[in-house]
């Protein structure tokens, strides 16, 4: 692993989701990968592979060039939209399908059960 790129990459990485405004637990589930891998990553650490790499910069809203440290200056922002995920995994596409098939009623009551899941993980 090349250190010195490791580097660069985590901290530009970092100065752009700070400037964005989002924590590393945000930015991992965006990205699709665990939060303990985007932890390392922006420590310089660990190198993104090239798909990762691809996902963080349209998360970060960042240009390739300056994630790797290639382009003078700040980081320049890509046209994209910040908050969305880039790429669902299929699990959660499957989901969301049926979800959509659901009758309002039905679509409530499965998201007081989510909510409700979420609210004893909290504890």
């Amino acid at each position: 692993m090349n250190e010195e790129l490791a580097i660069t990459v985590g901290t530009a990485a970092k100065a752009a989701r700070a400037r964005l405004g989002l924590t590393q637990a945000d930015v991992a589930e965006r990205v699709g990968i665990a939060m303990e891998v985007y932890s390392r990553m922006e420590r310089g650490r660990v190198l993104p592979s090239v798909t990762t790499l691809r996902r963080l910069c349209l998360v970060l809203c960042m240009d390739a060039n300056a994630l790797l440290g290639l382009s003078e200056g700040a980081p320049v922002a890509v046209r994209g939209p910040v908050g969305p995920r880039v790429e669902d995994p299929p699990v959660l596409r499957r989901l969301l399908r049926s979800l959509r098939a659901l009758e309002p009623e039905a679509l409530r009551a499965v998201v007081q059960v989510v909510q409700g899941a979420l609210a004893l993980r909290r504890r």
